[in-house]
């Protein structure tokens, strides 16, 4: 299989690209991110590609502009996600790039293709041929008022080569990781009452403790009028398909990967056709507002916020999958090209998500539909939950216990919040 990469003027194989710039040290491995990025030629090393601009509704992750890379949105409205330094940033173009290669036969891998956004190759630009983004589908662009939620899963937010001070510096910054199994990031939640956004950073995210998590859980399904449990009830649905998945798989061990929560936040406007026709750096709708609430949590009332996480359409496979990843396992190791093969034919069934949703429906009796604030008959295409951030991702022969453990507890709260 060979990989692509498109840019203004021409379309190169991607593979060779990182080669190169591996060698010629262009990707540079730092102990630090601040320091670490990639390096293009003096005169283009911050400029941002012709017609690109940064991604606006971004809530969490490096930004562009702050940050040494970041997110663009491409004039096409996909995403672009500049390339990390080595190994970090190959190993996620590989691990996309098998997923979905038009020869790939596996039947986890071709499952695990609905729960991620579709990958559209590398792409780079005519100015600047040496800084290299993954072009990826924009899932919120179907969106009209789109509320956003990023959920780091996982015991642990680093991976098994992380060095020791790697590992203590992870674990200061959200110490409850391990007992419960997953991280707000940030959120963007569009406010009916104001037409406006309230937003969240990484800081309130690391506020909340074991006690409060279910309240900073509402938060992002409250659209400050009501508890959107229509759309809590669809992730829910959504969440249980990706942990079909994971419990299915053996072969993967994700690390630091995270959870986007997408859902429509105006009661009144349908997904048909995509959000924005056009790019021009501002949000759909001139007269939107943004009040950013990066406060500390303190048990208090908070304001009510949306938040929207990325699509999940279709149930995972299932069957047994052959191990294609051995012979992989190094610290460096970056989905090289041995493992572009044919994968072996594995026996698989998919599991019908409508059956997860009419169970979801009757949870205490309720129904999705829900008769207040102007919600009801929220349809599962309003909801979007997909998995992202995939640089941190190894081979492995078992199940990912510290991935399906804070699956499991997300699901828990989130289920409380439905019965409520």
């Amino acid at each position: 299989m060979k990989l692509r990469m498109t840019t203004e003027h021409q379309v190169v194989d991607s593979t060779l690209v990182v080669d190169r710039l591996e060698t010629e040290g262009s990707v540079v491995e730092s102990n630090s991110w601040k320091t670490g990025h990639v390096l293009a030629e003096d005169e283009n090393r911050h400029t941002r590609p012709n017609g690109c601009v940064p991604l606006s509704h971004q809530v969490a992750g490096h930004k562009y502009g702050i940050s040494k890379v970041g997110i663009l949105q491409h004039p096409d409205g996909t995403v672009l996600k500049q390339l990390q330094p080595a190994p970090r940033g190959p190993r996620e173009m590989h691990f996309y790039a098998q997923v979905f290669a038009e020869d790939c036969t596996d039947s986890h891998l071709l499952a695990l293709q609905q729960h991620l956004p579709k990958y559209y190759g590398t792409w780079a630009s005519s100015e600047a041929p040496n800084v290299v983004y993954l072009k990826l589908e924009d899932v919120t662009q179907r969106f009209t008022h789109p509320s956003i939620m990023d959920v780091k899963i996982g015991r642990k937010s680093y991976d098994p080569f992380a060095s020791r001070e790697k590992k203590e510096e992870q674990i200061r910054k959200y110490p409850p990781m391990e007992e419960i199994g997953f991280q707000l990031l940030g959120m963007r939640v569009y406010q009916v009452t104001s037409e406006s956004y309230i937003s969240h950073d990484r800081f309130y995210g690391r506020n909340l403790r074991k006690e409060t998590l279910k309240t900073g859980l509402v938060q992002f399904f409250h659209n400050g009028t009501e508890v959107r449990k229509d759309a809590v009830s669809v992730s829910i649905c959504k969440i249980r398909n990706i942990l079909h998945w994971f419990e299915s798989q053996r072969q993967l061990h994700f690390f630091a990967s995270s959870l986007l929560f997408v859902y429509e936040g105006s009661p009144h406007s349908g997904t048909g056709s995509p959000r924005r026709e056009g790019l021009t750096g501002q949000e759909h709708g001139q007269g939107e507002l943004e009040h950013n609430y990066n406060v500390q949590f303190n048990g208090s009332k908070q304001w009510g916020l949306h938040c929207t996480l990325a699509p999940q359409r279709a149930a995972s496979g299932q069957g047994n999958s052959s191990d294609l990843l051995q012979g992989a396992r190094t610290e460096n190791w970056n989905w090289r090209h041995p493992l572009y093969d044919h994968l072996e034919q594995a026996n698989g069934s998919g599991a019908d998500a409508e059956e997860e949703m009419d169970r979801m429906r009757m949870v205490k009796g309720q129904s999705t539909q829900f008769s207040q604030g102007g919600s009801e008959g929220q349809r599962k295409d309003d909801v979007e939950v997909r998995m992202i951030d995939f640089a941190h991702i190894f081979p492995s022969e078992s199940a990912d216990e510290g991935y399906i453990y804070g699956l499991r507890n997300l699901l828990n709260i989130l289920e409380q919040i439905l019965q409520d």
